[in-house]
């Protein structure tokens, strides 16, 4: 059974950096918004750590030993292009030994409202037997998400797999827990309510690989 880890439900540190990347007066400095995003990412990635499993090894200090709880393995961290990568880099500053994997994933429109999500591009190491973290700070249709995942499984079969977003939509979120397995967690900072007929999310954010590198053509 898929679970939901949804941060709005708590207070935390994070709802500033939430506030400040949905702000349009404050979200207009690039900078601060990819740092935030950052920050946001290193929040989740210390919460998601203690669902990791953990091991117990003996070290040698100067003065004697000691017992330490330590990552048993460490995790694949997948960011979806390119709007991932700040929240990726958090996850990476906590998760510092960790392997990476890069999904380029974009929306082909056939008309204004109508598009498919095709993914172009694919750089990743072994997930089998692996913890494996999707991360794509937007989760609007969840169709990205889902061809993510599912490229994914050409590097093989995890052992459980955390979708990472800063904002879902919650139409999103139901169509990722009909598609992906049932040993997925979801860890959002933010559901909404609606999505609208182009797919953006309201009151959602904007582009968020626009406000974080750029307007793209």
């Amino acid at each position: 059974m898929s679970e939901i880890i949804n941060f709005s439900k708590e207070n935390s540190i994070l709802h500033n950096y939430l506030m400040e990347i949905r702000d349009v007066q404050v979200q207009k400095d690039s900078m601060r918004f990819r740092r935030n995003l950052e920050r946001m990412g290193e929040i989740m990635a210390y919460e998601l750590s203690k669902k990791l499993p953990f091991t117990e090894v003996d070290i040698e200090t100067p003065l004697s030993e000691a017992k330490c709880n330590i990552i048993e393995n460490q995790p694949v961290l997948a960011a979806i292009l390119r709007a991932a990568l700040p929240l990726h880099q958090g996850f990476l500053n906590y998760f510092d030994q960790a392997e990476n994997a890069f999904i380029s994933a974009y929306r082909k429109h056939t008309t204004a409202e109508k598009f498919e999500v095709e993914i172009e591009y694919l750089s990743s190491p072994s997930i089998e037997e692996k913890e494996l973290i999707l991360i794509d700070p937007m989760l609007a249709t969840g169709s990205s998400m889902v061809l993510a995942y599912r490229a994914m499984l050409e590097r093989g079969t995890p052992n459980h797999i955390h979708v990472v977003s800063v904002i879902a939509s919650q139409e999103g979120l139901d169509y990722c827990k009909q598609h992906l397995p049932d040993n997925t967690t979801f860890w959002m900072a933010a559901i909404d309510d609606e999505l609208t007929a182009q797919s953006y999310i309201v009151p959602g954010l904007g582009d968020a690989g626009d406000l974080a590198y750029g307007a793209k053509e």
